[in-house]
C-alpha cells in the first residue's frame, strides 16, 4: 500500500506572513529568466511609496499565477459581479530600466 503522504505539501505560514501586507500599485518587470513583481503601496497626497513586497518568479511560474488569478477572478465575478476596474492615472513615471506594467 503507497503511503499517501508522498503527495502532500507542507506549507508553514508564520504570524508575521498570514498578517498580509496591503498594496495598491504592483509594477511588473522582466527580463529573459526572470519576471519581478514589485508591490506598492501609494498614500493620497504622499508623493513617496516604498516597495513592501517584490516576488521573484520564473516566466512559467509567472504564467502559471497568471492562469490562476484569472480563474480566480472570473469565480468571483460569478459570486459577486463584475470588478470595476478603474484607471490609474498617468502620472507615475515608474521606469526601472526594463519593459513594465502597473497592476
Amino acid at each position: 500500500m503507497e503511503d499517501q503522504n508522498n503527495n502532500q505539501l507542507n506549507i508553514e505560514l508564520s504570524e508575521e506572513i498570514a498578517e498580509g501586507i496591503y498594496s495598491n500599485l504592483a509594477i511588473i518587470t522582466h527580463s529573459q529568466s526572470e519576471f519581478v513583481v514589485d508591490f506598492i503601496k501609494l498614500m493620497p497626497g504622499v508623493p513617496k511609496a516604498k516597495v513592501k513586497s517584490r516576488i521573484v518568479l520564473t516566466p512559467q511560474h509567472a504564467k502559471r499565477l497568471m492562469k490562476a488569478l484569472k480563474d480566480n477572478i472570473s469565480k468571483f465575478e460569478q459570486v459577486n459581479g463584475t470588478i470595476k476596474d478603474t484607471d490609474m492615472p498617468n502620472a507615475l513615471p515608474l521606469n526601472f530600466g526594463g519593459p513594465t506594467a502597473q497592476a
